[in-house]
């Protein structure tokens, strides 16, 4: 028995061999490869042939040396709360969590609590769950409720209050960079492309600021705006304001790329696509459009609600859609088929998806994180948390890289933990936390060589690239069979039998000839459009064929007008 059970454990402890390793790596290589491979069975071009098999070699390269860096580069390993016996995940609170993780994730779990205005420059008071106080100095009173976003690093936060105040927080070493007071209406505050610059969607117009506080432009033609968007692969600013217009403004050359009516009244439901960069607007009636900016309609229209849109969301993956509604019903929509896939009941004012792919739904002071378990898209409950003292909670947006949810309140704004919601390695190629200052400029050169023209906006990029197969004209024979079997069917067509006088032999006969003919009328239309055609080109060709001067004597004389 013993050495039956030493052999077991040899051969569990055995180290993996080639076949595991390539069958692990085909696994991964499935990620990172976007779809099948181009069928080029079907092109006749040698030449393309030739060149998309040279590039679908290198794309398969590519995933195999992203599968390998995966394996090796990326030890770090996501995890979610998972609970014992009958203990459910949803019942464990802020302060058990803050006990069990380590000192750094405790301090990404805070609430900060602005003061009331005095003439005394006041602190900010934090009401957290750990046991660091930072020091953001702030003059203000009641400035909430705030709304929040984040870089697509994570490193920075640029923060706005209703009353006029706006920031730009260090969220790794939680210090203020900047902070301004405008005196006005703000109604949102989006990144641009990095965060040397963020917009501000004020009482009349938008503004732009960079970092150091400084407006650097007015963007007067967009209104009154309600909400910002930007599109980071096509450097364009996407506004709505409260006349229900859309605009789209090019960051890089100042340009107004599109301006549309939406026709559906105002709403402040606005949300980007990040997969094919469209835009999605909920309306009053229970619609949500997709626009792009060289479409002055709407791509999809789709009833998603019985009552009004109160607010949307879209997973990383761009083929799942969330909708809440005044009908107290969160809905899971499939965008590949425009289906539902799930109804929860509920409602949200905020909704927010993470990296991987948990969605947060706020309404009131109540939080709701809901996860997809089975991995079959149907979501159930996964953490709540409720904000102290009743604040009422104004928006919600997961941190990139980090399982920590941002939260702008009535008075200010809160971090709390949720784990397995952030992806656990970050590429610093695309997004790196750490960059300096030489690689962040780098990164904006790469980035504006890279950018995408508006016209790449659809709703299924992956068809960018892809050739389009000729379709061949049927020959002359098949024709001939496909208008003999038209015939064929038209002649053996049963007749009704209609009252005396009007089923005669005659009659019958003329009625089949009259189907017959009305058979062969397209065939024969198709014909002589076709002759046309060549006579047109054939005289085309004629007319710009100069002949040498010995046989222009031949040529046929134009008809004098």
């Amino acid at each position: 028995m013993g050495k039956n059970e030493e052999n077991d454990a040899l051969t569990k402890n055995k180290p993996a061999t080639e076949k595991d390793i390539l069958a692990e790596l085909e696994l991964k290589m499935k990620k990172y490869l976007r779809g099948e491979s181009a069928n080029l069975e079907v092109l006749k071009d040698k030449k393309l042939k030739g060149q998309l098999a040279v590039k679908e070699k290198l794309y398969g390269k590519s995933a195999q040396a992203a599968a390998k860096a995966e394996k090796w580069l990326m030890p770090s390993e996501g995890g979610y709360l998972e609970a014992e016996g009958l203990e459910k995940t949803w019942r464990i609170k802020q302060e058990t969590i803050a006990h069990e993780v380590d000192i750094s994730s405790s301090r990404k779990q805070y609430d900060i609590i602005l003061p009331v205005w005095s003439d005394v420059n006041p602190l900010i008071h934090q009401t957290v769950q750990q046991h660091i106080t930072p020091t953001l100095s702030i003059k203000s009173m009641q400035l909430g409720p705030y709304t929040l976003d984040f870089t697509s690093s994570g490193r920075y936060m640029a923060v706005g209050g209703r009353k006029g105040h706006l920031g730009i927080v260090d969220m790794i070493n939680l210090s203020l960079i900047r902070e301004l007071q405008v005196r006005e209406t703000v109604r949102d505050v989006v990144f641009l492309h990095n965060e040397l610059f963020f917009a501000a969607a004020q009482k009349k117009y938008p503004y732009i600021y960079n970092r150091e506080g400084t407006e650097l432009h007015c963007l007067k033609e967009h209104g009154p705006v309600l909400r910002l968007q930007f599109l980071k692969n096509h450097f364009l600013l996407a506004t709505l304001n409260k006349f229900g217009q859309l605009r789209y403004q090019d960051v890089t050359m100042g340009s107004m790329v599109g301006n549309f009516r939406t026709g559906l009244g105002r709403t402040d439901v606005m949300q980007v696509n990040p997969f094919n960069g469209v835009v999605s607007l909920g309306h009053s009636g229970g619609t949500v459009t997709m626009w792009k900016p060289t479409s002055s309609a709407p791509l999809v229209k789709m009833l998603c609600h019985k009552g009004p849109v109160s607010a949307l969301a879209f997973h990383s993956n761009g083929h799942l859609m969330a909708t809440a509604g005044k009908d107290k019903k969160i809905k899971l929509w499939d965008l590949r088929k425009f289906e539902v896939l799930q109804t929860l009941p509920g409602h949200a004012n905020t909704l927010d998806f993470s990296q991987k792919g948990l969605l947060a739904c706020g309404n009131g002071s109540l939080i709701q994180v809901l996860r997809d378990v089975s991995g079959t898209q149907n979501y159930s409950r996964y953490m709540t948390h409720s904000m102290v003292k009743g604040y009422q909670v104004g928006k919600l947006i997961f941190r990139p890289y980090e399982d920590v949810l941002g939260i702008g309140h009535s008075t200010g704004w809160s971090s709390i933990l949720i784990p397995g919601a952030g992806e656990p390695n970050f590429d610093s190629w695309v997004a790196n936390p750490f960059e300096t200052s030489k690689q962040r400029r780098e990164k904006e050169i790469r980035a504006l060589l890279d950018k995408l023209p508006p016209e790449t906006i659809m709703l299924d990029p992956s068809k960018i690239g892809t050739v389009k197969p000729k379709r061949e004209k049927p020959t002359k024979q098949e024709r001939e069979a496909e208008v003999e079997a038209a015939v064929e069917a038209a002649k053996g067509m049963k007749l009704k039998k209609k009252t005396k006088g009007r089923n005669k032999p005659g009659k019958r006969v003329q009625k089949k000839q009259e189907a017959v003919s009305r058979v062969k009328r397209p065939y024969l239309e198709q014909k002589i459009q076709e002759e046309e055609n060549m006579s047109r080109k054939k005289q085309k060709t004629s007319e710009g064929v100069e002949l040498p001067k010995s046989l222009q004597r031949f040529a046929r004389k134009k008809a004098s007008s």
